[in-house]
């Protein structure tokens, strides 16, 4: 399994305009080097752990900004099986999503999820809450080995 990169990030979001305002938030800054996108829980599971359980070819990031709300398989199910993986159990998930549900929110701190953000509607809020969560977890978290 190729380690992780310190400076490379997942994006795992099906919004064209979140994604934008993430590129957004974070383009200014070189805590991030590389961005991946994947827009639903499918393309993500690829990334992570290969087509048909095969080795990824790129390395793994050292953090996933996850929707909920994805096409094929939801975010709850890419987040099962990160932490069901002894190569991803480690990796910085943070989810943000519009959804405020009760059960979304229990749910993905029951699967570990490191952190769970709903996202503003307000453009300036989501773009700071973008940048602040990047620099916070590519810059400040100290991962394990």
């Amino acid at each position: 399994m190729i380690r992780g990169n310190a400076t490379r990030m997942l994006l795992v979001e099906d919004d064209p305009n979140d994604i934008e305002l993430i590129q957004l938030a974070l383009e200014n800054y070189h805590f991030v080097n590389q961005m991946d996108i994947v827009e639903d829980g499918e393309q993500a599971l690829q990334y992570l752990f290969g087509i048909n359980g095969n080795n990824p070819r790129q390395q793994l990031p050292r953090l996933i900004l996850l929707d909920l709300k994805l096409p094929r398989i939801n975010g709850v199910q890419v987040l099962e099986a990160i932490r069901r993986d002894p190569h991803t159990k480690n990796i910085a998930v943070v989810v943000m999503t519009s959804s405020a549900e009760d059960r979304d929110i229990q749910a993905c701190y029951n699967l570990g999820v490191n952190s769970y953000i709903i996202k503003p509607f307000d453009f300036q809020q989501f773009i700071e809450i973008a940048r602040q969560v990047g620099f916070y977890w590519m810059m400040l978290n100290q991962p394990p080995v």
